[in-house]
């Protein structure tokens, strides 16, 4: 029988053996096997795999896990740091700080997640924690930023607030990951202003519910955590994984919502993607069961809200300012409501307004003709001149 199947299983005596067998061998080739086959894997299965490696771990044979460091898994790491730590921290320090500095990239994440059980271990090679910080490999980068955290380096900190005002959309996109990883709540404004303004905005409200909860938004500022969930919904599912709907909670979210302008635009928006997620197999074909189970769960529960009490509420956020304008636009039929939007000083919202009138069969030249006298975008003329 396979080894995996055996580790992976349900027979103590089976999988006992192989992870004893694992450890006492430093079997390297089924370790790197276990790696290959992650994705296949359920969390809770890595998670039990973890836990009967870790139940090997003698402080006899620990040291055979150095071996392992070559085949990085986020699914392994916090233990094999954990148990090299725990047997070997007087005796592993210089070992692993050399893994860190010269050491592959894999090894190097690996030394990164033991120095955060003993951060103050680490202060001696900063320089070296800040280069790899920015490594393209990510788990070297992650790892990194969470020992600069527990290090309270203000440096590195300092750096990445400074690369939120860069005009490169990819330079703020690092540094928000940055900022997210090392969970720095006290940036959060500055992040949700980078949000607003970027074409990542899906990408970065992603990240922000890694720095806080969904539900400390909701009670800090309504209308943050409202503009944070449409552009989670929107990114569901080809930014965002479907998944994410369990990961984040979405149907008591939904649920717990505060009725206001914005959470109506929220709600009728949620409405609609949730539709259109059960309207084709292959939008949730990879996802598991507890998944699908899931979307068709908060779909049930959002054809229970009356969609003329939301458009009552919703309608409110349709004027030149509001960061809810452009989402709520494609649920509005009234020509008049449109109409009035194009005199905005937003030139992209104009478009969206013109191309809204064009699918509702309403637009007509004089639309047109109001929208270019407030356009001054070549760009943007060419398109409304061809709508």
């Amino acid at each position: 029988m396979d080894l995996i199947k055996k580790l992976t299983g349900k027979n103590p005596s089976e999988y006992e053996v192989v992870a004893k067998n694992l450890v006492n061998n430093s079997d390297v080739e089924l370790f790197s096997k276990l790696v290959k086959q992650e994705d296949f894997l359920f969390d809770f299965i890595k998670n039990n795999v973890a836990k009967r490696i870790q139940n090997a771990c003698t402080k006899d044979n620990y040291r055979n896990l150095i071996a392992f460091l070559e085949y990085y898994s986020p699914s392994y790491d916090t233990m094999i740091a954990s148990v090299l730590h725990s047997f070997g921290r007087d005796s592993l320090s210089e070992e692993m700080k050399e893994l860190f500095i010269n050491g592959t990239d894999s090894q190097k994440a690996y030394s990164a997640k033991y120095f955060t059980f003993t951060p103050e271990f680490a202060k001696e090679f900063l320089p070296q924690i800040r280069m790899n910080a920015k490594s393209e490999f990510e788990p070297l980068s992650m790892n990194s930023i969470e020992l600069l955290s527990l290090l309270k380096d203000d440096v590195s900190k300092s750096e990445a607030l400074k690369a939120l005002e860069s005009e490169d959309e990819f330079v703020q996109y690092d540094a928000v990951k940055f900022l997210v990883n090392y969970q720095a709540k006290d940036a959060l404004d500055k992040i949700v202003e980078v949000m607003k303004k970027s074409s990542l905005s899906e990408n970065i409200a992603s990240e922000i519910l890694y720095l806080v909860s969904i539900e400390e938004l909701i009670e800090k500022d309504i209308d943050t955590a409202c503009l944070v969930l449409c552009y989670i919904i929107n990114a569901i599912p080809d930014i965002i994984s479907p998944a994410s709907v369990c990961d984040y909670g979405l149907k008591d979210v939904f649920a717990n919502l505060p009725l206001t302008s914005s959470s109506a635009v929220v709600l009728r928006f949620a409405k609609e993607k949730f539709e259109e997620l059960l309207s084709n197999d292959e939008y949730l074909f990879d996802c598991d069961k507890n998944t699908k189970d899931e979307v068709k769960a908060v779909n049930e529960f959002l054809k229970g809200i009356n969609s003329h009490k939301l458009k009552s509420l919703f309608y409110d956020e349709l004027f030149d300012g509001s960061d809810f304008v452009f989402f709520a636009l494609d649920f509005v039929d009234e020509v008049e409501e449109l109409e009035t939007l194009l005199d905005s000083e937003n030139q992209t919202l104009i478009l969206k307004v013109l191309t809204v009138l064009k699918e509702r069969n309403h637009l007509k030249d004089e639309h047109k003709n109001i929208a270019l006298e407030n356009i001054t975008s070549n760009d943007i003329r060419q398109i409304v001149e061809v709508l």
